[in-house]
C-alpha cells in the first residue's frame, strides 16, 4: 500500500498537475468598497452607574466596516472623550451623524485608509462624553472600563445594544476579535490603561504622546503644575446633556490633593504599576519636546514594558507623526496592523527598535532605546561651576524666586539658580534615557521647591516646539490617504517643519517639593536650617550634545514656567558632596576644569506652558 501511494504521488508530480500553494499576502490591499461600508452604532453596557441615574451606563461605539465581509474582520479602535467637545487631529475633526443618528464622519484617516483593506474602525465615546451615558473620571475605572468593555463586546464577553436605553441586544459576529487601539494624548492614554488590564483580544496598541501615570500629568514628585482633573472632566462632559456628574467631579477634586501627595486617586490611574499585565505589542510615538504630556510618561512606560515594541521620538512638542512624517508613518501603521491583527508575516517587528529625529526632518535609526551605548553615569557639580565625575565638596546657595523660570535661569540666573557645566565637549555625547538627580539641600524656610534642568549649551537649528504649531506649520494644500465619501473625506492639509535657531536647548527637566523628601505619599514639615536629601526624576529624552557644545546642569527653586511656588520661598543651600546627577550617556566626558562660557546674544526657545490635553 505504501508503494502504491508513493507511485501515485510520483505520477502526479511528473504530470505537473500539482497546484502550488497560494503565496501568503505581503500586505492588505484596498479591495473593499468604502462607499458600501456598514456604518452603525452599538451601545455597550460597561456595568457601572457613573451618573447615578439608576441604570448601568452604556457607551457609544461608532463602527465602520467593510460591507462585503461578514466574519473575520480585525478592529482598529480609538476611544476618546473628544469626539464632540474638542476634535481629533491637527484639523480638530468631530464626529457627525445623519438625521437618523447613523455615523457619517469618522475623524482622522484610519477609516478611509484601513476599511478598504479589510479592517473595521471603531471610535468609542468614553463614558459621559458625546453620545455615551455615565461620567468621565479622567483615566480612572470608568474611562478605562469604557474601552475595555468594547474590546470584551468584540470578543463576545459583554453586551451591546441597538440603543442608548432599551433596544435589542447586538452581537459582533462579523469580527475576528483581534483589536488594535490607537490614539493621541488622552486617546493613547486610554490605550495604555486598557493594555494594563491585560484584556484578551487586544493585540497591539499605538499610544501617541500618551500619559502613563496621571499623577505625573498633574504633579511632579510632590510639586504641582497648577491644574486638576475635575476641570478636564467638566470640559469633556460639557456637550453631553442629561447626566449629573457633580458627584464624580467632586471625587476628582477631593482626591487630587492640593499638596501634591501621591494618593489613592492617582494610584488608580497609574498604568506603569500594572505594565506587567500588558500582553499587546506597543508602537509608541512621542515628541522629546512635549511640554504637555511630558516625556517622563513615555520613558517610564517604555522601561516597564516586556513585550514586542518600537518607538519614534521626534523633536516636536505634542504632535502626531501623521503631521511631521506622514508617508512613513502611514506605511509603518499599515505593516504594524497587518502583522499584529491580520497575522501577515511582514517582519515589521524586526529591525531597528527606535527612530529618532536628530535635526528637523533628519531621522536616525537605533538598534534599541535607550541607545545601546548609553550607561547611567554619575556627574557631580563642583564648587567652581564644573560638572564632572570627580567627587565634589563645599556648598552653594540660591534664592527661590517664583516669578522667574527656566529661560531666565539659563541666560541670566543671577541668584535664582546655579549652573554647572562640562565645558566644551571634545566629541559628541548622547543622552538617552531617563535621568535623576539627588540633592541635599538646607532650606531657610519651612517650605521649598527644587527644580533641575539639563541643557545643551550651543547654537543649533531645532523645531520650534514652543511655537503655536509645536514644531510644525500647517499649509493649505492637501494629500489624501484612502477613500472618501460625501461627509467623510480622506484628505488632510500638509504640515512642514517650523524651525528656529537657538543658542541653547533644554533637553530634560524635573521638579520636586522638598517636603516629599521621605515619601511621595505624605509630605513632611521642613525645619529651617536642617539638611534634607531627596532624589527626583528628570524627563526622558534621546539627544546628542555635539562636539564643541557643553552639557550643563542647572538647579533652582520654583520653575515659574511650570510649577507653583511654596508658601514661603527662601534660600536653599546645597551640600555639593551629597548632590549628584545620574544621567544615561554614551560617549566620553572630559575632565570638568573650565567654567561654563557665558551665552552670547541670539534667539532662544521661550517657555511653553501647558496646552490642553489633545
Amino acid at each position: 500500500m505504501r508503494l502504491g501511494v508513493v507511485c501515485g504521488v510520483l505520477a502526479v508530480l511528473l504530470s505537473g498537475a500539482v497546484t502550488p500553494a497560494a503565496a501568503a499576502p505581503a500586505a492588505s490591499e484596498p479591495v473593499y468598497d468604502y462607499a458600501k461600508a456598514v456604518r452603525e452604532t452599538v451601545w455597550v453596557d460597561i456595568g457601572r452607574d457613573g451618573d447615578g441615574d439608576g441604570r448601568s451606563d452604556r457607551v457609544a461605539a461608532d463602527i465602520v466596516r467593510p460591507g462585503e465581509l461578514t466574519s473575520g474582520v480585525p478592529v482598529i479602535m480609538d476611544a476618546s472623550p473628544y469626539y464632540s467637545c474638542c476634535g481629533r487631529g491637527n484639523e480638530s475633526e468631530l464626529k457627525t451623524y445623519d438625521s437618523a443618528g447613523k455615523p457619517v464622519k469618522f475623524p482622522l484617516f484610519y477609516d478611509n485608509y484601513f476599511v478598504p483593506r479589510g479592517y473595521a474602525v471603531v471610535q468609542v465615546d468614553l463614558a459621559g462624553t458625546n453620545r455615551s451615558a455615565g461620567c468621565a473620571d479622567v483615566g480612572g475605572p470608568s474611562d478605562v472600563g469604557s474601552a475595555r468593555k468594547v474590546v470584551d463586546w468584540l470578543n463576545g464577553r459583554a453586551t451591546g445594544y441597538s440603543a442608548k436605553t432599551g433596544g435589542s441586544a447586538v452581537t459582533a459576529g462579523w469580527t475576528s476579535g483581534n483589536v488594535g487601539m490607537i490614539g493621541k494624548s488622552y486617546d493613547g492614554t486610554i490605550a495604555n490603561g486598557v493594555a494594563a488590564t491585560g484584556v484578551a483580544g487586544l493585540k497591539t496598541i499605538v499610544p501617541i504622546s500618551a500619559i502613563s501615570s496621571w499623577y505625573d500629568y498633574y504633579r511632579s514628585d510632590g510639586a504641582t503644575f497648577g491644574f486638576n482633573p475635575a476641570g478636564l472632566a467638566q470640559t469633556v462632559e460639557a456637550r453631553n446633556s442629561g447626566q449629573n456628574c457633580s458627584a464624580q467631579n467632586q471625587v476628582l477634586t477631593t482626591g487630587a490633593t492640593a499638596n501634591g501627595d501621591y494618593g489613592p486617586l492617582w494610584a488608580a490611574r497609574d498604568y506603569v504599576t500594572n505594565a506587567r499585565n500588558v500582553r499587546a505589542s506597543v508602537l509608541l510615538s512621542h515628541g522629546v519636546n512635549d511640554l504637555n504630556v511630558k516625556t517622563l510618561h513615555f520613558g517610564q512606560w517604555w522601561d516597564a514594558l516586556n513585550v514586542e515594541k518600537k518607538i519614534w521620538l521626534s523633536q516636536t512638542g505634542h504632535v502626531d507623526p501623521f503631521d511631521y512624517r506622514r508617508a512613513d508613518w502611514v506605511d509603518l501603521l499599515h505593516r504594524w496592523f497587518d502583522h499584529y491583527l491580520l497575522g501577515i508575516d511582514n517582519g515589521v517587528q524586526n529591525g531597528p527598535m527606535a527612530s529618532v529625529e536628530r535635526q528637523p526632518d533628519q531621522w536616525a535609526d537605533q538598534s534599541r532605546y535607550p541607545a545601546a551605548g548609553a550607561a547611567a553615569t554619575t556627574l557631580r557639580p563642583g564648587a567652581s561651576g564644573t560638572l564632572g565625575t570627580a567627587p565634589a565638596s563645599g556648598t552653594a546657595s540660591f534664592t527661590d524666586n517664583p516669578n522667574v523660570g527656566e529661560d531666565t535661569w539659563v541666560t541670566s540666573p543671577g541668584s535664582a539658580a546655579l549652573t554647572y557645566s562640562t565645558g566644551a565637549l571634545a566629541s559628541d555625547l548622547q543622552v538617552s534615557g531617563t535621568s535623576s538627580i539627588t540633592v541635599t539641600a538646607t532650606p531657610s524656610t519651612a517650605s521649598a521647591r527644587v527644580s533641575a534642568l539639563l541643557v545643551d549649551l550651543g547654537a543649533a537649528t531645532i523645531r520650534n516646539f514652543a511655537g503655536s504649531g509645536e514644531g510644525i506649520k500647517t499649509g493649505t494644500t492637501e494629500n489624501c490617504w484612502g477613500s472618501s465619501t460625501t461627509g467623510d473625506d480622506a484628505c488632510y492639509r500638509i504640515a512642514t517643519a517650523d524651525v528656529k535657531k537657538v543658542t541653547y536647548t533644554i533637553i530634560s527637566r524635573g521638579w520636586a517639593d522638598l517636603a516629599n523628601y521621605a515619601s511621595l505619599s505624605q509630605e513632611r514639615p521642613l525645619t529651617p536650617g536642617t539638611a534634607y536629601t531627596m532624589t527626583f526624576r528628570l524627563a526622558s529624552t534621546d539627544h546628542i550634545v555635539p562636539r564643541g557644545h557643553a552639557l550643563a546642569l542647572i538647579i533652582g527653586g520654583t520653575d515659574a514656567s511650570f510649577i507653583r511656588g511654596p508658601a514661603q520661598p527662601g534660600r536653599l543651600t546645597l551640600d555639593l558632596s551629597r548632590t549628584s546627577l545620574s544621567v544615561p550617556v554614551g560617549g566620553v566626558l572630559p575632565p570638568a576644569t573650565t567654567h561654563p562660557a557665558a551665552l552670547g546674544g541670539g534667539a532662544f526657545v521661550a517657555s511653553a506652558g501647558r496646552a490642553d490635553l489633545r
